[in-house]
C-alpha cells in the first residue's frame, strides 16, 4: 500500500490538481481536515472508502491510521488544504512513515499565496522590481521561527513578502516591515482566497492593518507587502523582447 499526501488547494474544489483528484477517487480511506477540505471533493471518494476526519486526530493517532491501512493493505489518500510545500506538518507524518518503512509519494496543491495573486490580478515578480518572493510566517504561539528568520532580516532586500497565519498579528507585521518598506508600500490581505466568500483588502503597509481590524479578520488570510503589487511602467520581461535573439 500507499499513502498519498494530496494538496487540496486553497478551498476552491476545482483548484484540485488531476492527479489529487484521481487519487482521491480511487482511495480505500482518506483521511482529511473537517474543516478546512471542501465538502465537494469528499464527494468524489468512493462509497466504500473508509473517510476519517483528522481535525481532533493528534499525530500519534493519525500514524494509528496508517499503521492499520498498511496492515490491512490500503492506499490512503491524506488530503491536506493548500499545497504541502508549506506549512503543512507533512514532515513529521513522512518521518514516521520512513521509520515504519510504510511506502508513500506526495502530490502537490495550489498553494494559498499562488490563489491570492490570482485575486489580486497581479505577477508577484515584475522585472526590476520585485524578483524575489519571501513566504514566511511569525513567530508567536506556534512553533518558534528560526532566530535569523525575522521580518527585518527577510525584509532587507524588499523582496515581495507573504506572510501566511499571520493576519491577526498584522500590528507586528507592519512594524516589523516599516524601516524596510515604508508606510507607501503597496499592501494587500486576501481572504479565504478561491473561495465563496473571498474578501479582498488593497492598501498601504501604513493602512492594511486598520482594513483587517474593520473587516474583523483573525484567520484564513494571506498578506501580501511588496512594490509589484502596484507596479506601473515597468519594463517588459525579456521573454518576449523583440530584441531576443531567437534560435530558428
Amino acid at each position: 500500500m500507499t499513502v498519498h499526501f494530496v494538496g487540496a488547494g486553497p478551498g476552491a474544489p476545482d483548484l484540485i490538481t488531476v492527479r489529487g483528484l484521481r487519487l482521491l477517487q480511487s482511495a480505500q480511506v482518506v483521511m482529511y481536515a473537517g474543516a478546512l477540505v471542501p465538502e465537494e471533493l469528499l464527494a468524489e471518494v468512493p462509497a466504500d472508502a473508509r473517510k476519517i476526519d483528522t481535525q481532533h486526530l493528534d499525530l500519534a493517532e493519525i500514524v494509528g491510521v496508517f499503521t492499520e491501512a498498511h496492515a490491512a493493505g490500503q492506499d490512503v489518500v491524506r488530503l491536506h488544504s493548500g499545497d504541502l510545500s508549506l506549512y503543512s506538518a507533512v514532515a513529521e507524518q513522512v518521518r514516521r512513515l520512513e521509520d515504519l518503512g510504510i511506502d508513500y509519494d506526495l502530490c502537490p496543491g495550489v498553494p494559498a499565496y499562488a490563489a491570492a495573486s490570482a485575486a489580486l490580478g497581479v505577477e508577484l515578480t515584475v522585472p526590476e522590481v520585485n524578483q524575489s518572493v519571501v513566504l514566511t510566517r511569525l513567530s508567536r504561539q506556534a512553533s518558534k521561527m528560526p532566530p535569523r528568520e525575522t521580518l527585518a532580516n527577510l525584509g532587507s532586500a524588499g523582496a515581495l513578502i507573504v506572510l501566511h497565519l499571520a493576519t491577526h498579528l498584522v500590528d507586528d507585521v507592519v512594524a516589523e516591515l516599516r524601516p524596510n518598506y515604508a508606510d507607501d508600500c503597496p499592501a494587500a490581505v486576501v481572504f479565504q482566497a478561491s473561495q465563496p466568500d473571498q474578501l479582498i483588502l488593497r492598501g498601504t503597509l501604513g493602512d492594511i492593518a486598520q482594513q483587517v481590524k474593520d473587516a474583523g479578520l483573525k484567520r484564513s488570510a494571506v498578506i501580501l507587502v511588496g512594490r509589484s503589487l502596484a507596479a506601473a511602467g515597468f519594463r517588459d520581461s525579456h521573454l518576449y523582447s523583440c530584441d531576443r535573439v531567437r534560435e530558428a
